[in-house]
């Protein structure tokens, strides 16, 4: 094994010399060398977070020789007394303010009366006489007070331990902090004269005061065990770890609680406000939807199921060790800094003014980005001067106010209007996934016609015909040449309560395109319904075809952002929230509540879970919340909720949530209709499968991943699964999956497409899927929405008039023919719309400084397994390889939708990248 693999799973020992005493002491006492090691050398200078990265660790430097001259047993007697030092590397907050200060003074005074950091050994063996887990007994921490004035991110302590010889391995390890406030334990390494050599346990938790929590926390060493296979000594505390990390499902969370558990999503709501927002609970019988994490707030005082709220800044419960760390928080706070900038502004200014401005033209769009938010749209300075905030903002943080310009407008200012550019950003932007081929013609909806009219589309042959190269729609169809975006029964029930609010129009739109004989896609054939005035009565619905003159043009236009507008609705709430970030927290709150941190799976779950909690928490306070940034900012307002969840219940399954089944089967969920899926099964491909669209950058470049993450998870699970007994037998894995399934996925919980689990097959499948939603697909899906959507006319969130019709409004039309470029702005988002829309998916687009990507190394040795440390080198050097290939694929002039005049490059999918708005890095988890 290379020597870099060799650290990371920590074989590599570290020793010193022993050295005479001062004193006069004989040379036969025991001696220690001064304690070396890399972090207490470098204080002063600090580390990068949870850097040190892989290799980089702490190591104890005792020699293994001195400490069995300690105390000789004599033959026949008591064993002899070795000696044991643990090294504990703590992370200090970089910055604190006056009470955090005061109280660091303070524990390390109570630390100099005895009030100090006490740490005790448990061996993985039992005593054989009291049959209980062998202890060392208590040790404080011998240096805190001593240490309280070094700089620095990381400071080493240590705790000296005398055991007997015949200890054994120390399995776990106990923490008691007695002082006044919580610190974050990074890791501990043991060493000294025990045969076992360095144990590592890598802890990166909060271990609380024990005024907050009188007992003990208890930390594994990083060797993975089975429960079948836990040694005796750790058998109580892993079964105890787990219980108290379930909880009694009862009372308020505190910040500080380890406590996971379950509960609706009952919190979206204020009725307390009043009537308007009020929304539904998400989960149960009547909406179905997947669990969230419990926090035990109170009920509301005007009804008592749904939740009380807890409204920024104050922070909403999660797990303590779920939180942001402080990197972390510095970038988000940031970003929001950012967004209140953003937003607080045009609020202010509508506010004042008492008018919703439109842009009066295409440059105050692109005023955004070049003059900033102080001169926009010509209002008078004096608007300024009644805001003396703005003006100091605008004097102390000027580049704050001045949106970066999107990387759309970087290659082509004008591509967003070509009909080209339209179709490529179904394979190549920021929500490839919901292209599908049409196999049935005219396309046919799935609503009630009772209620919803005819479902047959009224998209006909005529319609298309000139667009097909000479061929029919039927033998268009045959060769996989005709695809479809269809939101027409996504939208369609809503549409009437949408339509209702104030400065909000849609339509429920289909849209047909055709594979080119050049790899690209085109735009045929646009349909804009409404819903029928009453039930079962015929839909209003326009059917529109690439235009051949002024007029058509700019309703050719008005259509496509109808489309875009759609379609950033679904991507979302429907795609990016709920198929990454609402369904991974049943399956990470699970994880927590019945799987062991020793157990193997935890342990290779464990980075993609990093932070979802939290920012999943995030999302509930702020953006899917009554009234939030995505109601006010996209086009199903307050009926989101609803629209996610009513996908939930009829579409979205796990086993179709893996790319190379999704792109097989997409969307085509128990329906007697042909597949509509975006490829085929073929063995002969290099992933078992035939693109349609040869040229799908998303789908190519998700696959080389997909296949990485694959083999990975594969090799793994093979090293502790041998056989479908062990699999079976696995008590904790199985808990975790029947718990996910049962309770966090609960309503589906009868739904007869669920994997089993009872190979090592089927857990590798299910463990692929969870890790390639967690990092890949949550990637393709979010770090692309600045860079591809920040410019609001490529790709409208809302709309705010429907397409202007003669019979509708005589008025209206004519004020369109007169300047349609006029009612294509007023159409479009408004001012204060486009700016707080901006502000959010800049900050949903930012790497924060401490991401984790996805084949880097972890901050410390995450395993004792050499072989599955050596796996996962092997696994980092398939991802390097994906990324080299996806820039070759960028450099490539063949492949049209990703490289040519003004195209951009696809890198959403390519792994590594710099913090801040890229549009490239695929993190391990969904941490933003």
């Amino acid at each position: 094994m290379a020597a870099p693999c060799r650290e990371l799973a920590g074989l590599r020992r570290a020793t010193v010399a022993a050295t005479p005493l001062p004193g006069g002491r004989g040379a036969n006492e025991l001696c220690l060398a001064p304690f070396h090691h890399p972090v207490l050398q470098q204080q002063g200078r600090g580390t990068n977070n949870r850097r040190p990265r892989r290799g980089v660790k702490v190591v104890a430097a005792i020699s293994e020789d001195l400490p069995r001259l300690a105390m000789p047993g004599k033959k026949g007697g008591p064993p002899e007394k070795v000696l044991v030092r643990a090294a504990l590397t703590v992370r200090r907050k970089q910055k604190e303010d006056l009470k955090e200060a005061v109280a660091g003074h303070l524990d390390a005074l109570w630390d100099m009366v005895g009030r100090s950091v006490k740490l005790e050994l448990i061996s993985t063996k039992i005593h054989p006489r009291t049959k209980k887990p062998i202890q060392s007994g208590q040790e404080s921490i011998k240096d805190w007070c001593q240490k309280r004035g070094v700089k620095g991110e990381n400071v080493v302590y240590t705790a000296e331990f005398m055991v007997d010889s015949d200890f054994g391995e120390p399995g776990a390890i106990t923490v008691t902090n007695r002082h006044n406030r919580e610190f974050f334990l990074e890791s501990i390494v043991i060493e000294g004269g025990l045969p076992c050599g360095p144990v590592h346990f890598a802890c990166n938790s909060w271990v609380q005061s024990t005024k907050e929590l009188p007992t003990k926390r208890v930390f594994f060493s990083n060797k993975p065990y089975l429960p079948s296979e836990t040694p005796p000594g750790l058998r109580d505390l892993r079964e105890k770890e787990l219980m108290d990390l379930r909880g009694d499902g009862t009372g308020v969370r505190k910040l500080s609680d380890r406590i996971y558990d379950y509960a609706t999503y009952n919190d979206l709501g204020n009725p307390d406000r009043g009537k308007e927002f009020i929304r539904p609970i998400l989960g149960g019988e009547k909406i179905p939807y997947p669990r969230r994490c419990r926090t035990g707030r109170p009920p509301t005082d005007t009804n008592m199921l749904a939740e009380s709220r807890v409204e920024k800044p104050h922070r909403i419960y999660v797990p303590r060790d779920e939180a942001f760390e402080e990197l972390k928080q510095g970038a988000f706070s940031s970003g929001r800094l950012r967004a209140v900038l953003h937003t607080l502004i045009p609020s202010l200014i509508a506010t004042i003014s008492a008018d919703t401005h439109s842009f009066q033209g295409f440059h105050h769009v692109d005023n955004l980005y070049k003059e900033g938010l102080r001169l926009k749209l010509g209002l008078h300075e004096h608007l300024f001067q009644k805001i003396p905030l703005v003006q100091k903002i605008q004097e102390s943080s000027e580049g704050m106010l001045r949106y970066d310009t999107p990387s759309i407008l970087s290659k082509d200012k004008y591509a967003w209007l070509r009909d080209d550019e339209f179709a490529r950003q179904t394979v190549a932007g920021i929500n490839p996934v919901n292209i599908e081929r049409l196999t049935v013609f005219p396309p046919m909806s799935k609503l009630d016609p009772a209620i919803y009219g005819s479902p047959e589309s009224s998209i006909t042959e005529e319609h298309i015909a000139g667009q097909l190269n000479g061929l029919t729609v039927q033998q268009a169809m045959d060769e996989a040449k005709l695809f479809i975006l269809d939101y027409h029964d996504v939208y369609l029930p809503f549409l009437d309560r949408i339509n209702a609010i104030e400065g909000r129009k849609a339509y429920a739109t289909r849209t047909i395109l055709f594979l080119t004989p050049g790899g690209t896609l085109k735009p045929i054939a646009i349909e804009l319904c409404l819903p029928p005035s009453k039930p079962g009565e015929p839909q209003e619905r326009k059917v529109l075809t690439p235009p051949s003159d002024a007029t058509s043009n700019w309703l050719w236009m008005l259509a496509k952002s109808h489309v875009s507008s759609n379609d950033a609705g679904v991507h979302q709430l429907v795609n990016h929230w709920l198929r990454t970030h609402a369904i991974m927290e049943p399956f990470i709150l699970a994880a927590h509540r019945r799987m062991s941190a020793m157990h193997p799976i935890f342990k290779l779950l464990h980075p993609h879970m990093r932070y979802t909690l939290e920012i999943n928490a995030l999302a509930r306070q702020s953006l899917i919340s009554a009234d939030g940034v995505i109601e006010s900012c996209f086009t199903p307002g307050p009926v989101s909720g609803e629209i996610s969840a009513a996908y939930y219940r009829d579409h979205w399954r796990f086993d179709l949530e893996g790319l190379p089944a999704e792109l097989i089967r997409r969307h085509a969920i128990a329906l007697p209709l042909p597949a509509t899926g975006v490829a085929v099964e073929d063995a002969t491909q290099p992933h078992g499968i035939r693109l349609l669209i040869e040229d799908y950058p998303y789908a190519n470049d998700g696959l080389l991943l997909w296949s990485a993450i694959r083999s990975w998870v594969e090799s793994y699970v093979q090293l502790y699964y041998p056989d479908d007994g062990t699999v079976q037998s696995d008590d904790e894995l199985q808990g975790w999956y029947h718990e996910t399934v049962h309770v966090g996925h609960g309503d589906l919980r009868h739904a007869p497409w669920w994997p089993t689990l009872s190979t090592p097959e089927d857990l590798a499948a299910i463990l692929t899927t969870l890790i390639w939603l967690a990092s890949a697909q949550h990637a393709a899906l979010n770090f692309g929405q600045y860079p591809l959507g920040g410019y609001v006319p490529n790709r409208p969130p809302l709309m705010r008039r429907l397409l202007p019709d003669p019979e509708r409004d005589t008025a209206e039309y004519a004020a369109f023919l007169a300047d349609p470029h006029r009612f294509f702005l007023n159409a479009m988002p408004g001012v204060l719309e486009a700016t707080k829309f901006m502000a959010v998916v800049d900050t949903l687009s930012t790497h924060s400084p401490d991401e984790e990507y996805l084949g880097e190394g972890s901050d410390e040795p995450w395993t004792g397994d050499a072989k599955a440390v050596e796996a996962h080198c092997m696994f980092a050097a398939d991802v390097r390889r994906a990324e080299e290939t996806i820039e070759r694929r960028n450099a490539d002039h063949s492949r049209r939708n990703r490289c040519g005049a003004g195209v951009l490059p696809y890198e959403l999918l390519a792994p590594s990248s710099p913090p801040g708005v890229t549009c490239r890095g695929v993190p391990n988890s969904i941490s933003i």
